[in-house]
């Protein structure tokens, strides 16, 4: 599962993402309301964990506003209020689910998993931009009917662009996505990516699909409807 972790205790934090990544999850660590929000619109994610007394915007309201823009993502609500009107409150501002301060982490799996069955969309989920067709269940990229083989990275990036081809994403979230925080690679690592993408899917004489935005970072190209 892709999973946002929205906690400010930097132990906790440090332990949640080390054993949900033992898991075999993906997992994105932000340390406020803000990011946490930020992240959710941008990105996919399968779940969110999510601290409720978050710095800045708390987690409560977080959810609130990620459901009124429609985002569907299972919302696990990390707490140490445990009386029933919180509770209450919680899941009526839209979470699955929540789990009380202090807690062991075989519980945290297993809400986890009840949220995914929970979650689970039977149907495939395909993003059509253009000439191309990007499926996100078998990862698959078509120009028209023809399939465009595709590393993992190459993937990643053309998923994150294209479900976010309305706006221009900054290199500092694609590198932080695509790589994480504290990597060793050269930030010229994301210009030899796009490279490598526009050389497998760009037809001559056609301007790039994707799309630089001088100082700012990438687009996809727009199509006319």
């Amino acid at each position: 599962m892709n999973i946002l972790l929205a906690e400010d205790d930097v132990r906790l934090g440090k332990l949640v993402s080390h054993l949900l990544e033992n898991e075999y999850h993906r997992v994105d660590w932000v340390k406020n309301g803000k990011d946490a929000y930020d992240h959710a619109r941008i990105f996919p994610y399968d779940l969110i964990i999510l601290d409720w007394m978050l710095p800045g915007e708390n987690g409560q309201s977080v959810c609130k506003r990620l459901r009124e823009k429609g985002n569907q993502s299972g919302i696990l609500f990390v707490t140490a209020r445990d009386a029933n009107e919180d509770i209450i409150s919680g899941l009526d501002s839209g979470a699955d689910d929540y789990i009380i301060k202090p807690f062991e982490f075989n519980e945290l799996l297993a809400r986890i998993r009840a949220i995914s069955r929970r979650k689970e969309k039977p149907l495939e989920e395909v993003i059509s931009i253009g000439n191309f067709s990007l499926n996100l269940n078998s990862h698959v990229l078509k120009r028209k009917d023809s399939v465009i083989d595709l590393t993992k990275k190459e993937y990643q990036f053309l998923e994150i662009v294209m479900r976010n081809h309305n706006q221009v994403i900054t290199r500092e979230v694609l590198f932080e996505r695509l790589w994480g925080y504290e990597t060793e690679v050269s930030k010229n690592a994301l210009d030899a990516l796009v490279k490598l993408v526009r050389k497998k899917i760009d037809l001559p004489g056609e301007p790039s699909f994707v799309q630089n935005v001088r100082g700012i970072g990438y687009k996809v190209r727009r199509f006319d409807v």
